[in-house]
């Protein structure tokens, strides 16, 4: 296994990290201390998502402050920094969803951002190709049969889009009795009930949640269309990935034919 970079000096001093670092088990994080780094792919999005976290209040939920460098910008050198707080991935998928439904609530007043419309990686293109906006070259062996088969079933619905964190399986952090804790946002231009039915299909797909968890989110607005769409993302998504595994499209198929009940 490569070893996985940690941030330079320089940029833990630009944010006042004096202890040296840790790899978190979420990698590519790493903890100094009181203040935790992640590598930055694009600083334009990542200091937009600053600038949203440092100030959001959520209630009952815990957030990941960024930090500000000393000369008061929220990327150095290709990295980001926050101020860590405790918890891991826990499979408590309900919870997540609750706190996804939360989060957006707060969410729901900002504004479109500009680095949205040029979006062009594979999960930007994936998540427009789920609503019909977009036909990209999916392998069929990988998902897309499955997608052009599924994708007759949409239909039309009467959601607001808004901004949505849309990776909230696996990036909800729990600590025992403590409210659930975030420390990013992915951000889509879309309905707060897509975003839940996101964490619905991971957490069945691959987090062993019984289907359950579909009926019991069920009372959300266009929920079978909700969570047509969001199967068909992570479909388009695993066809277009190097390295999708048959393991991923099996839990994709058996969700499929969990939703496929309800539509």
């Amino acid at each position: 296994m490569s070893e996985v970079p940690q941030p330079p000096v320089h940029v833990r001093t630009a944010f006042g990290a004096t202890e040296e670092p840790e790899l978190l088990d979420a990698s590519p994080l790493w903890r100094c201390g009181p203040i935790a780094f992640r590598p930055v792919a694009d600083p334009v999005e990542s200091a937009w998502v600053a600038q949203v976290l440092a100030t959001l209040e959520v209630p009952r939920l815990r957030i990941g402050r960024p930090l500000r460098s000393t000369d008061g910008r929220w990327v150095i050198g290709g990295w980001s920094a926050f101020r860590f707080i405790d918890g891991r991935p826990e499979p408590r998928h309900d919870e997540v969803i609750a706190a996804s439904l939360r989060l957006h609530e707060a969410t729901a007043l900002l504004e479109r951002p500009r680095f949205l419309n040029g979006r062009g990686d594979m999960y930007s293109v994936a998540d427009r190709a789920a609503w019909g906006e977009e036909q990209p070259e999916l392998d069929a062996e990988k998902g897309g049969r499955l997608f052009e088969l599924l994708a007759a079933s949409r239909r039309d619905v009467a959601l607001r889009p808004q901004i949505v964190h849309g990776e909230g399986f696996g990036t909800v952090l729990f600590s025992g009795d403590a409210d659930p804790g975030i420390v990013e946002l992915t951000p889509y231009w879309r309905p707060p009930e897509w975003a839940a039915a996101v964490a619905a299909v991971d957490a069945l797909s691959w987090g062993g949640a019984d289907p359950g968890i579909l009926e019991r989110w069920a009372h959300l607005p266009e929920w079978p269309q909700a969570l047509l769409r969001a199967l068909l993302f992570r479909l388009a998504v695993n066809a277009m990935h190097p390295h999708a595994t048959p393991d991923s499209l099996r839990g994709l198929e058996n969700s499929a034919h969990e939703i496929g009940k309800l539509l």
